[in-house]
């Protein structure tokens, strides 16, 4: 258990490989929780608003509002776990940088309000669409940056 206390991966190969693998297994849920998104509910504004208010011509339904709820509640929690995963081996690896703060608050920020806006969005406008994009798409690729992060310092130290 000393390893957790010294905070150096490299003296243990099991911690490192576990690390390793927890980091992999969350760049690649990241990249499949884009395409269930781009499946469910749309990335660009005029799909997500066919799918939040409907489309009278091509006769489609809006969403209804238990699915989006039960969509935004897997994604805070979802999205709580893998923030707080990344963030603590991001802080476990980089805790001698300043940096680390700034980046740890601006993906909980980002990863927070994604869900939260697309809720907001159903029930106050279009214009709402504009920032849950900007968020989803911006705690993605924060997420994937810090995730990259770690493995560059675990692999090439």
């Amino acid at each position: 258990m000393k390893f957790l206390v010294s905070k150096d991966s490299a003296s243990s190969t099991l911690l490192h490989t576990l690390m390793s693998a927890v980091v992999i297994a969350l760049l690649f849920y990241l990249g499949l929780d884009l395409v269930l998104h781009a499946f469910v509910v749309g990335l660009d504004m005029e799909t997500v608003s066919h799918t939040l208010y409907g489309y009278a011509e091509s006769f489609e339904e809006p969403i209804l509002l238990e699915t989006l709820l039960l969509q935004v509640h897997i994604d805070l929690f979802i999205t709580l776990f893998v923030l707080m995963i990344l963030t603590s081996i991001y802080i476990r690896l980089f805790s001698k940088e300043t940096r680390p703060k700034r980046i740890v608050r601006s993906l909980f920020i980002a990863g927070m309000f994604a869900p939260l806006l697309l809720l907001a969005a159903y029930f106050w406008g279009e214009f709402l669409i504009y920032g849950w994009l900007g968020a989803f798409v911006l705690w993605h690729l924060q997420a994937a940056y810090v995730a990259v992060m770690i493995l560059k310092k675990l692999f090439f130290k």
